[in-house]
């Protein structure tokens, strides 16, 4: 089977978040994957393994996980999703995504084996698209012999596919509403499925700050006897300051002063991804790798730094130019909206803010929209080319009252192509409300031969006309 050939088939397979009726159609549970993993043999027994759940910051947190194992010297995999450009990102191993042919022969593999189990009864049902490439990634990093894999759960956790692993330390970043047709309506509900991560005798770092969530994390790990290290209570973050860039203007970056709480021990830390919120994230990663290195791995603060310093994540505050400002951001929900609202407040002040919007069907449009579109001067509706986007059209309809200029702009690349004509040099574009969106649009902007521009200074809020 070819690349272009596994990639057809596996979308065939449809996704799982198409609708709560496909996804009670799916019998969302851990049979299939433990069949699959069982007859490739346990693969995923042959490393160590994180594992990363979360509603917003896994996705970033598992990055810089797998970042500090790599300046530790290790062979690390790291396995996440959605993707922004290519299905392959999915699947990295020592920062370099798998390559066509592994990817071609890795399903190759699995399709004749779920074949067979399919014939003999094994199988009663053909695994999910999810399911299939999570057995890929576990069987691959396996073949490849890496010495530790960082697992991004996909959704929720407890009946997530990558919950078939033994890790060595879970992690559990913050907790919010997401996914409530198919998690609960009640955070609550939705940390208990994030909890199911937690195993029997584990290690467990939690940076979830709502009550509700960390009272469920910590009488889950009660009943698991887990050991639980909650980040606001192991750790303080002291000397946060903004990156500055060449001509000494905040980049939107930060450095910090992290410190063990009743301890002296001390490291500085320096973050290449935009927005405060990434601190917490960044201190979510060293309090894992720091149970890591109490387990035995060889991984000391100056790797967690130098890990800390070096991380990539396409996608989450990305600045693809200046002058004006352009921005992708993957933000989805109403806490990601949250953090992206206190982003523009802290470094766009007074500017004019052009925004790009397009989202999924099944997201808290209404509450997202409602927190960004009256700061923004103007808003274009769009549509990521995925089936469960909303059409642009309908979200005019329903979100048009909120924005003080709105225009209607199906295609991805033309909405961006409309807030680059109608924005000044002075002024800043933000193209967001999915990842799917983001992926589009990167994809479309490097496809016109643009170059991502080098790290520059944003301009001064004080230098901005109200």
């Amino acid at each position: 089977m070819t690349y272009e050939d596994a990639v057809r088939y596996l979308l065939t397979l449809g996704r799982e978040l198409a609708s709560p009726q496909q996804a009670r159609a799916a019998q969302f549970n851990l049979r299939k994957i433990t069949v699959l993993a069982e007859r490739l043999g346990d693969p995923h027994h042959a490393y160590p393994s994180v594992h990363v759940a979360g509603t917003n910051g896994k996705g970033s947190t598992a990055a810089m996980m797998e970042s500090i194992l790599r300046a530790a010297g290790l062979r690390a995999g790291l396995y996440t999703s959605p993707h922004l450009e290519r299905i392959n990102e999915r699947l990295r191993l020592d920062g370099e995504d798998i390559a066509d042919d592994e990817f071609a022969e890795s399903f190759t593999r699995l399709h004749a084996l779920i074949e067979a189990l399919l014939a003999s009864g094994a199988l009663t049902a053909h695994p999910t698209y999810f399911e299939c490439l999570t057995a890929m990634a576990m069987e691959w990093f396996g073949r490849c012999q890496a010495d530790c894999v960082v697992f991004e759960v996909g959704m929720g956790g407890r009946l997530d596919s990558t919950n078939i692993v033994q890790p060595e330390v879970a992690v559990i970043t913050q907790i919010d509403f997401d996914h409530e047709d198919f998690l609960g309506h009640s955070i609550e509900e939705i940390a208990s499925e994030k909890a199911g991560i937690i195993k029997p005798g584990g290690w467990v770092v939690s940076a979830a700050e709502r009550p509700e969530a960390r009272a469920v994390i910590a009488r889950r790990c009660a009943e698991m006897d887990a050991r639980l290290v909650e980040v606001d209570a192991a750790y303080r973050v002291e000397s946060l300051r903004s990156v500055a860039g060449p001509d000494g203007i905040a980049t939107g970056c930060y450095r910090a002063v992290v410190r063990a709480a009743h301890s002296t021990r001390r490291m500085e830390i320096e973050l290449p991804l935009p927005g405060r919120f990434q601190v917490r994230n960044a201190v979510t990663a060293l309090a894992a790798a720091r149970l890591l290195a109490e387990r035995g791995f060889p991984i000391d603060d100056a790797a967690i730094a130098r890990g800390i310093a070096m991380v990539r994540w396409p996608g989450r505050l990305e600045r693809l130019q200046t002058r004006p400002a352009v921005y992708l951001d993957g933000m989805h929900n109403p806490a990601g909206a949250r953090e992206l609202l206190a982003f523009w407040e802290e470094h766009f002040s007074g500017w004019r803010i052009h925004l790009v919007y397009g989202a999924m069907r099944d997201k808290a449009v209404d509450e997202i929209t409602g927190l960004l579109f009256p700061r923004a001067a103007t808003v274009i509706l769009t549509q990521p080319h995925q089936p469960r986007a909303i059409s642009a059209e309908a979200l005019a309809t329903m979100t048009r009252h909120l924005a003080q200029r709105a225009e209607v702009v199906a295609d991805p690349g033309d909405a961006l192509t409309r807030a680059l004509q109608l924005a000044a040099p002075d002024d800043a574009v933000f193209a967001t409300g999915s990842l799917y969106l983001a992926g589009d649009l990167r994809r479309w902007w490097f496809s016109r031969g643009e170059r991502l521009a080098q790290p520059a200074p944003l301009r001064p809020a004080a230098s901005k006309a109200s």
